[in-house]
C-alpha cells in the first residue's frame, strides 16, 4: 500500500491538471511556448501516473476498473465486482 504522502501528491497533480487544462489547450493552439513554460511543472498532464484508487498501487494498474491487478483479484474472489465471474472451461 502506498504512503498517504504519495496519492496526496498524485490527488493534488490531478487537481492542478485540471485547473490549467484550459489555459494550456489555449497556449498551445497559438503556440506560446513562453507561456506554457511558466506554468507549473505538475500542470502538464504528461507527469500524471494511474494509481490504485484503494491502495495507491502505481503497478498492475486495470483501467477499466480503476484498480491495480491485486485489489482487482481479492474483490473479484469475494463477489464484490458485478458482473466478473472466475474462469472455468
Amino acid at each position: 500500500m502506498a504512503r498517504e504522502s504519495v496519492k496526496a501528491r498524485e490527488r493534488k497533480r490531478q487537481r492542478l491538471v485540471a485547473k490549467y487544462a484550459d489555459k494550456r489547450a489555449k497556449l498551445k493552439a497559438e503556440g506560446d511556448y513562453e507561456g506554457l513554460d511558466k506554468l507549473p511543472r505538475n500542470a502538464s498532464p504528461v507527469r500524471l501516473h494511474n494509481r490504485c484508487k484503494l491502495t495507491g498501487r502505481p503497478k498492475g494498474y486495470m483501467r477499466k476498473f480503476g484498480i491495480s491487478r491485486v485489489t482487482f483479484r481479492e474483490m473479484a474472489s469475494a463477489g464484490k465486482i458485478p458482473g466478473v465471474t472466475k474462469a472455468s472451461w
